[in-house]
């Protein structure tokens, strides 16, 4: 106990010594502009939270520039946040997503970065207000989601949820700063059920139909005192006449469209709108001079003479193309359907602007343009439309629980049965004929369900993370990114309760039950044996907190190398990437499983540092469950000559911090065959049963 609290606390005088977070510093200007892809280009800066306008090939404004990292420093499992930039339009879309840095341990020499670019270029073409997920869909989502998934990476789920979210949160921060109206749910749509009689004078009355007049006079003066005042003589001769006599009409839902078209036109109609249904079509009528486009205009692209807006941003108009006839008593003029995409954020039952342009020419050869803009706000009325209810996107926590439930059901019910089985169960599990089959069926299954399958190694990346955030005022939410881990955690912290370290370390452990198969395997082979005498062993023992020491100290003062540091541990190499990494990584994986041939568990016992933090959490073990005997130690030594981790001193007690929970001394301590006192005291009841015996015969 002495021992374990002078290394507590020389941990915790090296933390508050040491104790100091890497913060990522933003990327300067120039190192901006190297990431920005033509045509585009950077522009200036916004805001003090590394927010930039970026320009398009005109050095127009197309839309903003940011890096996630100060917008939403989402801490991955380093501790650190997923760094990454961004790139969207006015619109919201996404033009691109690049990876910055990062200290992810599955992609710092795991996986490799490769994996992680890919997640990343499935954002393009995708827009803040796709209610975009991490994953695959699942039974309990209908073919009519709204949800949009993206295909996350094997292996580093959690890792990638956490760079979504991060992205998801910092381009929502831009947006509703930047962008207003931007994210504001899923586009509305005429519903088709409503079906109501309407005429004309029913449509102007319910601000359905909505007119905009300016006569020559008004046109006049809206051009008074500007060089092009005098450049139309025919407006200026008749000053009562109206250069603009404009109607404009939502015809989207079907009952408002009967209203204003006639048969043949109704069904060309509809026949566009079957083939684009996300078009909202807008007819516009002029009976005035303006005549809604010029002589250039081209037909099937955008009016020349009409500009729309909503929310300050430019609603794009779109001519459909349709011959237009309308009814008898519908205003008769210049006639055209338009047309408007609300996937990019158009919302008719809302406020917009739709705006004539006038257009004057003053000079002959090269004559100067000028123009004016009348208005006319429309809104179409709600009650013809429908808003789909948005696909709630689960909690990121969620969705990975979701996403994991028959992997987490299963490894459930196996951490419940271990548990009653070392537990209620131990000495029916610790029985001689009982103990090795079942102790290494259930090692199989922990080194191919839990750990190749699964990807429950624990790690001491993990417990390195949860200090840095500690100490940094971070938060610990980003264990719930890997459920399955996390189960692993709870077991095994309920196992620090009821039995010290050895519940994680001889049961939970991948990699420690990859090792004590290689023993297994090394003594069928009849290879030598090498253990080390209690002197060495106590020495070598001292490698697993030098190795953990070594960790907290690069954990807080080279944090960028703690990744790097941490492959002191195989787990990644053998277990996380099932050996598909460079040569030195597997060799190294591959020398400890060698050496646990002859050793047994020599990188357990000797240089685990996750290990030693487990040990340190024994500390909390409430009871001494390991059965002992008076003859414990003197004269019987049995059970500390057969344990192979060296957890039993001379006097018999058990050193709990060293115990693996292999069960083997209780086994031992249950056997009349095996147990000293038990071999002795049958003997001594051998000769008073046998003369009972002859007793009873005579």
């Amino acid at each position: 106990m002495g021992r374990r609290l002078a290394l507590l606390s020389i941990l915790a005088f090296g933390m508050l010594i040491c104790a100091r977070m890497a913060g990522a510093a933003s990327l300067n200007r120039d190192a901006l502009a190297n990431m920005i892809a033509p045509p585009y280009a950077l522009g200036k800066q916004v805001n003090e939270r590394g927010v930039w306008t970026l320009l398009n090939s005109g050095g127009a404004e197309a839309g903003y520039v940011f890096e996630t990292g100060p917008l939403a420093p989402l801490p991955g499992f380093s501790g650190a946040p997923i760094n990454m930039l961004v790139t969207i339009d006015r619109d919201g879309r996404f033009l691109d997503v690049r990876l910055i840095a990062h200290n992810e341990p599955i992609f710092v020499s795991g996986l490799g970065e490769a994996p992680l670019r890919a997640f990343l270029e499935q954002y393009r073409g995708h827009s803040i207000r796709e209610a975009l997920v991490v994953g695959t869909p699942h039974a309990a989502v209908d073919g009519g989601s709204d949800l949009v998934y993206l295909d996350g990476v094997t292996k580093a789920t959690a890792s990638v949820r956490i760079a979504h979210e991060s992205i998801l949160a910092a381009t929502l921060a831009v947006a509703r700063e930047k962008m207003q109206g931007v994210a504001s749910g899923p586009p509305v749509h005429p519903d088709p059920s409503i079906d109501e009689k309407l005429d004309w004078t029913e449509l102007v009355a319910r601000g359905l139909a909505r007119n905009l007049r300016v006569t020559n006079a008004e046109l006049g003066n809206a051009f008074k005192a500007t060089i092009w005042a005098h450049d139309d003589p025919e407006a200026a001769g008749d000053p009562q006449g109206l250069f603009l006599d404009l109607w404009a009409v939502d015809i989207g839902p079907p009952s408002v469209a009967r209203a204003v078209l006639s048969k043949e036109s109704f069904a060309d109609l509809q026949r566009l709108l079957h083939v684009s249904p996300d078009e909202e079509p807008l007819l516009v009528i002029d009976a005035g001079h303006h005549g809604l486009v010029s002589g250039d205009f081209v037909r099937n692209t955008a009016p020349d003479r009409l500009v729309a807006v909503q929310d300050g941003l430019p609603v794009a108009l779109r001519d459909a193309d349709i011959a237009v006839e309308t009814r008898r008593n519908v205003p008769q003029g210049t006639t055209m359907i338009l047309r408007i995409d609300r996937r990019l954020g158009f919302d008719p039952t809302r406020d917009w602007t739709l705006s004539a342009q006038a257009v004057r020419a003053h000079g002959m050869l090269k004559p100067e343009m000028g123009s004016v803009h009348f208005p006319l706000t429309l809104r179409a009325d709600p009650a013809f439309f429908v808003r789909p209810e948005l696909s709630a996107a689960l909690p990121p926590w969620q969705a990975a629980f979701v996403d994991r439930k028959w992997d987490l059901a299963g490894l459930g019910i196996l951490l419940a049965g271990l548990i009653g089985a070392v537990g209620p169960g131990m000495h029916k599990l610790a029985a001689p004929k009982v103990l090795g089959p079942v102790r290494l069926a259930f090692l199989g299954v922990m080194v191919g369900f839990v750990g190749w399958w699964g990807q429950g190694q624990l790690s001491i990346v993990t417990p390195l993370a949860a200090l840095r955030s500690a100490n940094g005022g971070g938060s610990l939410a980003v264990l719930l990114y890997d459920p399955f881990s996390l189960m692993v955690w709870g077991a095994a912290m309920l196992g620090f309760v009821l039995w010290g370290r050895g519940f994680f370390c001889g049961w939970l452990c991948p990699f420690g039950a990859m090792q004590e198969f290689a023993h297994h395997a090394g003594r069928l082979l009849r290879l030598p044996q090498w253990n080390p005498s209690s002197l060495w062993d106590r020495r070598l023992k001292a490698g697993a907190w030098l190795s953990l020491v070594g960790l907290v100290a690069v954990t807080f003062l080279a944090p960028e190398k703690i990744e790097t540091a941490a492959e002191i541990e195989p787990f990644k190499t053998a277990v996380t990437t099932l050996f598909q990494r460079e040569w030195y990584y597997v060799a190294y994986a591959a020398f400890w499983l060698l050496l646990a041939a002859t050793t047994f568990k020599g990188f357990c016992r000797y240089v685990c540092p996750l290990g030693a933090v487990i040990a340190l959490g024994g500390m909390l073990r409430t009871r001494r469950w390991i059965p002992r005997r008076a003859e414990c130690g003197s004269p019987c030594q049995l059970c500390r000559v057969r344990c192979p981790y060296g957890a039993i001193r001379k006097t018999g007690e058990i050193a709990y911090s060293e115990c693996f929970q292999c069960l083997d001394c209780v086994s031992i301590h249950n056997d009349a065959a095996q147990c000293v006192p038990l071999v002795l005291a049958r003997r001594k009841r051998a000769p008073i049963q046998a003369h009972s015996r002859e007793q009873a015969r005579t």
